[in-house]
């Protein structure tokens, strides 16, 4: 029990330390120090806390700090591995007509043929793994390293989340679409489309 003395001691302390900071504002260095200290921490749930993706399917990706999911690429390649077919140079598979045609005729629209060719990306000794500009090896999973090379900012910006599609939803983990799920590796460029539907309403409106 506090004696009568004591309890005016620790009333009157109460009320000296209250009003000294009545009317106080709160002093931030700066306005990044402002928004961290007034933010509220939101964790995300983990992917495996749902069931829309294989754990044993998805490759994890940190980059600059930052932390998401991608879809393994080699198992929806349908004649992976490589060397199943490519063991032995293109030009002379050509010649005997053995193993699957399904992209000798393939094309490069990506860049012009002094910048880019096959063995640009491809390694004819190592048909498995796609190859740096240094020839480095580079799997399959991780092709986005190999577009990185060239295409900086819009790699950032897919890494950030800007640039590419979510398929995980936003409550989780993000889990993003690879470069090559949505580009064309050997023609990069989206072609133009036709909306699927005349709008015939909106064009009487602009007459």
């Amino acid at each position: 029990m506090l004696s009568s003395s004591q309890f005016k001691i620790l009333a009157i302390t109460i009320l000296i330390s209250a009003s000294s900071c009545k009317g106080k504002k709160k002093e931030y260095h700066n306005l990044i120090h402002k928004i961290e200290a007034q933010s509220i921490q939101y964790d995300r749930d983990s992917i495996q806390n749902h069931n829309l993706f294989d754990m044993n399917e998805l490759v994890e990706i940190d980059e600059n700090d930052i932390h998401f999911y991608i879809e393994k690429r080699k198992t929806n390649i349908k004649s992976y591995a490589c060397n199943e077919c490519h063991n032995k140079p293109v030009g002379q598979l050509q010649k005997e007509g053995l193993g699957k045609k399904a992209h000798w005729d393939i094309t490069i629209n990506h860049a012009d043929t002094k910048t880019m060719a096959c063995l640009s990306c491809h390694n004819s000794q190592d048909m498995n793994n796609l190859q740096s500009i240094t020839g480095d090896p580079i799997d399959f999973n991780y092709s986005y390293k190999l577009c990185s090379q060239c295409h900086h900012s819009q790699v950032k910006d897919w890494i950030g989340g800007a640039h590419g599609k979510n398929i995980s939803g936003w409550k989780s983990e993000r889990v993003s679409k690879l470069c090559v799920e949505c580009h064309n590796p050997h023609a990069p460029q989206i072609a133009k489309r036709w909306p699927s539907r005349y709008n015939s309403t909106m064009v009487d409106e602009r007459k």
